[in-house]
């Protein structure tokens, strides 16, 4: 066998390193993320499919107009589950999406292990209540949804007569129920994740959570099938299971979420570390025009779905637009850019000049690339968040870890009103997280301590007068008021990504960038900003359905979800007009 000179150079292992936390740990970058094969929906739908996880309907007691409760069980190798939910009728000026709600369309409970009549009972009492209530400790996930209404009564309508609904109208949505909040820690007598440390199926972050609201997905378009069997009888039909595949279950999500990701650093930096280290997999691979034509497909799907993106945003309608763009253009270059580099880390790097948000689809694609590379680290998102700081260190240790890996803080003046300009505290009614402009707003008493730039840059300052071979134990007796961020720096500093190099402070800063990041490490698409402090986003829109996890077609193809086609409506017309012939 005859090998070129360039096949001889491309089967050289080349070993790709790392980006460094400078380029992802950015604000800007984390605001771009994707979700990606390791992403918590993915891994989850992978882990059902492959241990072959069992749910059937337990119980259905839903009246005529869709009030009532209804019970999946699920079973896997290990345990037996049940996902208890409640409908109830609200009116509509009480559907709110704000962790100030009462009342919500639906309510709902994964549990470990079956669910008597007192249980039962015990459940209805307090689940609806969600804060309000107290729980046993078998439940995992307390959470609660709101209907679409729109979307809701849309498909509602149109099954029952027998016609399927406006897939654009669809399109503008993309889910049935939205969550409002997806309780998993303890919270009002539920679980701790403690309980689940050695539970094989939920051992993950945030696992029992995506399981809990794939299920709910399940039962939203059981729903809508349901009550139209309800109102149209023999006429009516099951909505077409294209377009239930492209149903997902909506998220809002507001600035609650971003404190987590600042009071949780090791585990952000353990989940970023993560994706790095199998992108970094990835991109040393020698390029291969055998991954051509799945490259170009995936970036295709991509284009066509920003296209398909619905937000009332115009910067991140703008963001699409210039992404959509720019994948164009790399599209029609990507034939020749794959045989003229010779390890993907070089396509990449070619790629720079686009921006963040076509960059991190880009990479997304590529992890598609190498399953077998990219799946071996999603077991690894769990750590320890223990922050310490060792003995027998001196001052000039902790000003080198700051200069090292906190220039972003300590080269930012904080005395300039810019850098200072919010403050972040939580609000006495709800303990809602929340943003005040300093100076001018109530509420600065009740600061909370998410100013980590801030607190960097003083612990530098105070550190840069003392002597540099001083003791830091001896200086943190002296200024105990430095404890805490100092054990936090030398913690991160001697991480792979660190902390996020963020001033959340400063007047441009946008908490957007936060939610996002958190979102897209979950899985979420179709990000919709709504303002620069919450967003809507759908989790598990194309995912297979339940009965489609043993089919490997359905498995991983749903990255970028799409809108069906016509053509595809109509190819599978014939097997979808059937009546509907489930619960009642």
């Amino acid at each position: 066998m005859v090998v070129s000179n360039m096949d001889a150079h491309r089967s050289t292992n080349t070993k790709a390193s790392m980006r460094s936390a400078d380029v992802v740990m950015v604000p800007e970058r984390l605001g771009a993320m994707h979700q990606n094969r390791i992403s918590f929906v993915r891994t989850m739908i992978r882990k059902m499919a492959q241990q072959q996880w069992q749910v059937t309907q337990h119980e259905w007691q839903l009246c005529p107009q869709g009030f009532g409760h209804v019970i999946y069980k699920l079973v896997t190798p290990h345990h037996v589950y049940h996902l208890v939910v409640f409908c109830d009728h609200i009116a509509d000026d009480e559907r709110n999406d704000r962790v100030i709600a009462e009342k919500w369309d639906v309510t709902f409970a994964l549990l470990q292990g079956d669910v008597d009549v007192a249980l039962l009972e015990r459940l209805r009492a307090n689940v609806p209540l969600q804060e309000a209530g107290r729980n046993p400790n078998t439940v995992l996930v307390l959470a609660r949804a709101n209907k679409s209404v729109r979307v809701f009564e849309h498909i509602v309508s149109h099954l029952a007569t027998g016609v399927q609904p406006d897939p654009a109208a669809l399109a503008e949505v993309g889910y049935i129920l939205r969550t409002t909040a997806v309780y998993g820690n303890g919270k009002f007598g539920i679980a701790d994740f403690k309980l689940l440390e050695n539970n094989p199926d939920f051992n993950q972050s945030f696992s029992a959570q995506m399981c809990a609201v794939y299920l709910l997905r399940e039962f939203s378009l059981d729903w809508v099938n349901y009550l139209a069997k309800q109102q149209g009888g023999a006429q009516a039909i099951a909505l077409h299971r294209e377009l239930q595949r492209y149903l997902g279950i909506g998220n809002a999500t507001g600035l609650g979420m971003a404190p987590y990701l600042i009071n949780h650093p090791c585990i952000v930096d353990q989940w970023m570390t993560t994706r790095e280290a199998a992108l970094a997999e990835v991109l040393a691979c020698p390029t291969e025009l055998a991954k051509y034509a799945y490259l170009q497909a995936l970036l295709q799907k991509a284009i066509l779905h920003l296209t398909q993106v619905v937000t009332i945003n115009e910067h991140q309608q703008l963001l699409n637009n210039v992404a959509e763009s720019e994948l164009k253009r790399l599209d029609n270059e990507l034939e020749a850019l794959i045989t003229s580099c010779d390890t993907w880390q070089q396509v990449v790097e070619s790629s720079l000049h686009m921006s963040m948000e076509a960059q991190e689809i880009l990479l997304t694609c590529l992890m598609e690339l190498y399953p077998e590379r990219v799946d071996a680290y999603q077991e690894q998102m769990n750590c320890d968040e223990t922050l310490s700081l060792p003995s027998g260190k001196q001052v000039q240790d902790l000003i080198t870890t700051l200069e090292q890996h906190y220039r972003w803080a300590i080269d930012t003046d904080f005395n300039q009103t810019e850098n200072s300009y919010w403050f972040w505290y939580r609000s006495q009614d709800k303990e809602e997280p929340r943003l005040g402009v300093r100076g001018e707003e109530a509420g600065e008493e009740r600061e909370l301590p998410l100013d980590i730039g801030r607190q960097v840059y003083r612990l530098y300052q105070a550190l840069s007068v003392q002597p540099p071979t001083q003791s830091l134990a001896e200086f943190l007796v002296l200024q105990p008021q430095f404890r805490a961020i100092a054990r936090r720096v030398w913690t991160l500093g001697n991480k792979a990504m660190g902390d996020i190099q963020m001033n959340v402070l400063h007047q441009a800063s946008l908490p957007m960038h936060l939610l996002r990041c958190k979102l897209a490490v979950f899985g979420a698409t179709k990000f919709d900003p709504r303002s620069d402090r919450w967003v809507r986003v759908t989790f598990f829109q194309g995912a297979p359905l339940l009965d489609e996890l043993s089919t490997p077609s359905f498995q991983e193809q749903w990255l970028f979800p799409l809108l069906p086609s016509q053509d595809e409506l109509k190819a599978s017309c014939h097997s979808n007009q059937q009546q509907y012939g489930g619960k009642g």
